[in-house]
């Protein structure tokens, strides 16, 4: 897992950061994007094993994940910034450049901007530093790993809190994606501000409520 990392070092680099993001799909709440930033000296002396049980957060189940945000939080010498793109910003710029601009803002959340970041997926335009993109990187780099945890359990933090605020979509349980149960809720309740409107299912479900005659939002 620090192949890339290893890379950069030998390439010069002495302040690397990983970035990804969580809430591309779900059809409600923000984008969240987080960078990390790791003391070479501590990924290098990994056979203490302490990440061990840092993965791709889509692997891990929602307590493990928990316990390694806190883990990395608490216990590991790390920077990490996050950022987001509101729902608003969804809507106005596509969820792509939504994504984009949370990561942008991510990076600038850091104390001091890393030399380069690898960023999980495609090419990200725009970032305030130098880049490097990895395919399936939340699975290949350790720290591109870290901050898709950090992502991850962030923004479902922001999903239970919407989940109170709103609490007919349950949006604590399936974080926003179209479940079922987030369909069925959303056609008998129309959408809440913290609903995506520029996504497809959303908008169907506004049509079908406006042929019907019911309300078209909740909240």
């Amino acid at each position: 897992m620090l192949q890339f990392e290893r890379q950069a070092w030998e390439q010069g680099v002495a302040r690397l950061a990983g970035v990804d993001e969580a809430g591309r799909g779900p059809l409600a709440g923000p984008v969240v994007a987080a960078a990390v930033v790791f003391e070479r000296a501590f990924l290098e002396a990994e056979q203490h094993r302490l990440l061990r049980d840092v993965d791709d957060s889509k692997t891990l189940t929602e307590p493990q994940r928990d316990s390694a945000f806190v883990l990395l939080t608490e216990r590991c010498p790390m920077a990490m910034g996050v950022g987001l793109a509101d729902v608003a910003e969804i809507d106005s710029l596509n969820i792509l450049r939504a994504t984009h601009l949370a990561m942008a803002r991510a990076l600038n959340a850091l104390p001091v901007l890393p030399e380069l970041a690898l960023v999980d997926g495609l090419a990200v335009p725009g970032l305030p530093c130098p880049s490097q993109a990895i395919v399936r990187g939340d699975a290949r780099s350790l720290i591109i790993a870290a901050a898709s945890i950090i992502a991850k359990v962030t923004r479902d933090r922001l999903m239970r809190d919407l989940d109170r605020e709103y609490p007919v979509y349950g949006f604590a349980q399936h974080k926003g994606y179209g479940t079922r149960a987030h369909m069925q809720a959303l056609l008998q309740h129309g959408p809440c501000p913290a609903h995506r409107r520029s996504f497809r299912p959303v908008r169907d479900a506004l049509g079908i409520r406006a042929a019907g005659g019911g309300a078209a939002g909740a909240g």
